[in-house]
């Protein structure tokens, strides 16, 4: 990912430090293990741990430099690490990577590096819940109009909307919570995963001390099931995060106006209209979300690896992992920010539910003159005769609104009280099941409305 869309924290865990780091882990773990179950001197994964983890502490550029350096010459990613590591640790090194083979590192590495992508993405998830959350109640009895193929259909809450989308990023939640699980895995089982040459203890401590689970049966690698199903959760993530933006997008409409993002002090909208106001952090996430949702066709062409292990994964991993965490991490904490700063307007929201003569209020109607008596195919005839007369003359001088049209339909009048019309256009009365909505979703209701 590029640096325009990459934050620091995400970033720090595809450094090259950060994958050294846990590649030695693994092998002094590895090392520990097998002094604890016999094959390796206790002194000698002593002498690995103190001399590595020294390594590791003093590592620089210069050391960056001598890997790259000795992987120019080995073409093998793993062994120049191991070479480099050998010149730290000396003589005792002979006992590092004892029976292991490339992808017990390079697998159970990949595995911490997407739990610690995923625990930051969970926060992440946990700051656009929290953002909606507080709008979604700052805007419980916010009446707004629903909308339908975009057309305006019934009056519904601005909260309500937000709280829909509270509850996919809920259940977002808990799907990248079952994804970094299944993603957890740990592989330290040998050339073709057989344990010829390492003992299954071993692979078990080292997942214990890493906080990861043994692989079932890792052949030479971890399945690439298991990447898959997780790529496939962040481009639902992903999805999620356009639904919303599109919601802005649409809500900022210049003949719409009922929400826009926040515009900064300073801010320029355009270069060569001076009044333009966009919604740019929306149409950035919707792009953003395109990248992330593009990683799943390779992730889950990897499954299919030939027998016991290629490298045809490799090459695509190397810029998935990264890039796929990096642009969901940006997207989040963009997207976190952007709800809390949404300018929302009210006004506009009611102005634009009246704007259409009160034809909104139809499919209410309906359900009055069925209950006054009349036969619902004649009901729905005579209202949507009325709602087409008001919408056909929206604005003319001799248009009449929904309800004038109802009060001048001798089929309706005599038949349905006036007060019962009343209470069938009151926009009001959509908001009765909010506190039933609300307890679902957030587990409360929240306050009673003002007034």
């Amino acid at each position: 990912m590029v640096p325009r869309y990459t934050r620091p924290a995400m970033a720090a865990i595809w450094a090259p430090e950060n994958r050294y780091r846990i590649w030695f882990e693994i092998e002094a773990l590895a090392c520990e293990a097998m002094a604890q179950y016999g094959g390796v001197p206790a002194e000698a994964a002593r002498v690995v741990r103190e001399k590595g983890d020294a390594a590791m502490a003093a590592f620089s550029q210069a050391d960056l430099d001598r890997i790259d350096e000795i992987e120019a010459e080995t073409r093998h990613d793993v062994i120049a690490f191991l070479t480099w590591l050998a010149e730290k640790i000396g003589p005792e090194s002979r006992f590092v990577h004892l029976g292991m083979t490339s992808s017990d590192v390079l697998d159970t590495c990949l595995s911490v590096q997407l739990v610690q992508a995923t625990d930051m993405l969970l926060a992440d998830l946990d700051a656009v819940l929290e953002a909606l959350k507080r709008r979604a109640f700052e805007h419980k009895y916010t009446l707004t109009i629903g909308r339908s193929h975009a057309i305006h259909a019934e009056p519904t809450s601005f909260g309500l909307k937000l709280a829909g989308h509270y509850a996919e990023f809920a259940r977002n939640r808990e799907r990248l919570v079952r994804a970094r699980a299944e993603i957890a895995t740990c592989a330290i089982s040998g050339a073709v995963g057989t344990y010829a040459h390492v003992d299954p203890r071993v692979e078990t401590f080292v997942a214990e001390k890493l906080g990861l689970e043994p692989e079932g049966v890792s052949t030479q690698v971890i399945p690439r099931d298991r990447h898959a199903a997780y790529f496939c959760t962040l481009a639902v993530i992903a999805s999620g995060i356009e639904r919303l933006a599109i919601e802005v997008r649409h809500l900022q409409r210049s003949e719409v106006r009922e929400a826009e993002e926040f515009f900064h002090p300073g801010q320029k909208g355009s270069s060569a209209m001076p009044h333009k106001r966009n919604p740019v952090l929306s149409e950035n996430l919707t792009g953003l979300a395109r990248l992330v949702r593009a990683h799943v066709i390779p992730a889950l062409e990897n499954v299919a690896l030939w027998h016991e292990r290629d490298i045809s994964h490799s090459s695509v991993e190397r810029n998935i992992c990264p890039d796929g965490t990096i642009g969901l991490d940006f997207a989040l904490a963009r997207l976190a920010g952007m709800m809390e700063k949404l300018v929302i307007y009210p006004d506009r929201m009611l102005a634009n539910l009246e704007s259409l003569g009160g034809v909104v209020h139809s499919g209410e109607v309906l359900l009055a003159l069925a209950r006054a008596g009349i036969l619902r195919e004649d009901a729905y005839r005579i209202v949507q005769r009325n709602a087409m007369a008001t919408w056909t003359r929206l604005g003319e001088p001799d248009g009449r609104t929904f309800r004038e049209n109802l009060d001048a339909d001798p089929e309706v009048a005599g038949r349905v009280p006036a007060e019962v019309l009343d209470a069938a256009m009151n926009s009001d009365s959509h908001l009765g099941a909010l506190d039933h909505s609300y307890t679902r979703v957030f587990g409360e209701a929240g306050p009673a409305r003002a007034g």
